[in-house]
């Protein structure tokens, strides 16, 4: 479980690397804590009772991860 949890986090962090290069991403913190962010925010969906509930916390995870104005 770990290794496919470091692959995955691995695979995250390159996405928003690119994500950052494209300055669609923050570039205040780096790929690699923004991933861990994510990972670490949506683990909590599967506690959720809605799908709505889902859809507010992937709201509110992407909305950290846009760049600062």
């Amino acid at each position: 479980m770990a290794h496919a949890e470091q692959h995955l986090r691995g695979f995250l962090r390159d996405l928003l690397n690119e994500g950052v290069e494209a300055g669609q991403v923050r570039g205040d913190v780096s790929p690699d804590e923004l991933a861990g962010y994510c990972l670490h925010a949506l683990a909590g969906a599967g506690g959720l009772t809605s799908k709505a509930a889902a859809k507010r916390l992937v709201t509110v995870t992407i909305a950290g991860l846009r760049p600062q104005d």
